[in-house]
């Protein structure tokens, strides 16, 4: 068995499995697309990107697309393990978020940022479950409204999401960032989005953007908490990661193809911020087996 699940996305774009019950769960793997998971019963621990967290009742989970997580509960003669599991295409969404711009940079980070807690503990879950139950309602609509209903449930979903759950943890720098600031975000985003493969300079950004060196990195890392040279490495290593699981391409190949880099850098990168090694990643993603 691959650790990377290749998901059908059931109803056209996402998967879904609501309050499974086992005595016991021990699941080590990574996917394409994003994973929520919510946990109603059981107690274990949950490693992400190389690092622990408890796991209970209430506990909510988001993972980004290809990030290792090891899910681990093991049995109790109390109580099952009981949990909702989300999965689906990162990219199902966009058409949904085009309205509701802010809604969307949200979203955007929640999938491509580098997001400083995703494991939480929620005091009252009730608006997540009943958001959690109107999905599973959706399985028994007819085909032809799926698609539809789906993405006015995920809307609710990052709602509630933003306002209860990543409210504080986002809530540092930026978050009162101006219209015209948030603007120069998104376009030095979009220039990441267009260069991130070349070698990065940070005077041809600022002439393209008609912006001075010093006020484009200070305005990026006012505004997002972050600085640029963190946003391009984290984008780097987010291809990189997809090469590593979908292609064949040697180490030095992927290293040149994420931004000309050496493959001594690249390797030095990579394992900084995941906690492994890149050909440990691909190891691991190709070759375990998973031991229930």
């Amino acid at each position: 068995m691959s650790f990377l699940q290749r998901i059908e996305f059931e109803l056209g774009s996402f998967s879904y499995s609501y309050k499974q019950k086992t005595e016991k769960s021990r699941w080590y793997h990574a996917h394409r697309g994003i994973e929520m998971l919510y946990i109603y019963e059981g107690e274990g621990e949950v490693m992400l990107e190389g690092k622990y967290y408890p796991l209970g009742r209430g506990t909510v989970i988001w993972i980004q697309p290809y990030q290792l997580h090891l899910v681990d509960v093991p049995s109790s003669s109390n109580s099952l393990y009981v949990r909702t599991n989300l999965t689906f295409d990162p990219h199902s969404l966009s058409a949904y978020l085009a309205p509701f711009p802010g809604l969307l940079r949200f979203y955007e980070r929640l999938w491509k940022g580098n997001l400083p807690k995703q494991v939480f503990s929620l005091q009252e879950g009730y608006p997540l479950t009943g958001i959690l139950e109107e999905v599973q309602q959706i399985r028994h609509a007819p085909s032809a409204e799926h698609e539809e209903s789906f993405g006015l449930v995920m809307l609710r979903l990052l709602r509630f999401l933003q306002q209860n759950v990543f409210a504080e943890s986002l809530s540092g720098a930026g978050a009162h960032a101006s219209p015209r600031a948030l603007r120069h975000v998104e376009n030095i985003t979009e220039w990441v989005e267009k260069n991130y493969h070349r070698p990065f300079r940070l005077e041809e950004m600022a002439d393209d953007l008609f912006l001075s060196p010093y006020h484009l990195s200070h305005l990026f890392k006012a505004s997002t908490g972050i600085t640029l040279s963190d946003h391009i490495t984290f984008r780097r290593i987010r291809e990189a990661c997809s090469l590593l699981a979908n292609t064949s391409k040697t180490i030095r190949e992927v290293a040149f193809e994420v931004g000309g880099l050496s493959s001594s850098y690249f390797c030095q990168m990579f394992k900084k911020n995941k906690g492994i090694t890149p050909e440990n990643y691909r190891r691991t993603i190709h070759d375990l087996q998973v031991k229930m």
